[in-house]
């Protein structure tokens, strides 16, 4: 799933560090994140709209790829 969260985050002048700590997770969390190798829990990706003052789906986007990656999955 693409996100926006690395370019939300350069826009609000934070440091991946920075960002962990406001959302007490680990900046290797959000480095995950950032570079699309996790999908966020739904509460952290709550967070993150509270946080950003975004909806979810500003923030994280759901393409055709990731739907059809979805369906050939048991």
């Amino acid at each position: 799933m693409k996100n926006r969260l690395e370019e939300l985050r350069k826009q609000h002048a934070l440091l991946q560090e920075e960002l962990a700590l406001a959302l007490k997770v680990s900046r290797q969390t959000i480095c995950s994140l950032e570079n699309g190798r996790y999908n966020p829990s739904l509460r952290l990706a709550l967070k993150l709209g509270r946080f950003f003052k975004l909806p979810v789906e500003q923030i994280f986007l759901y393409d055709e790829e990731d739907l059809n990656s979805e369906k050939s999955q048991p």
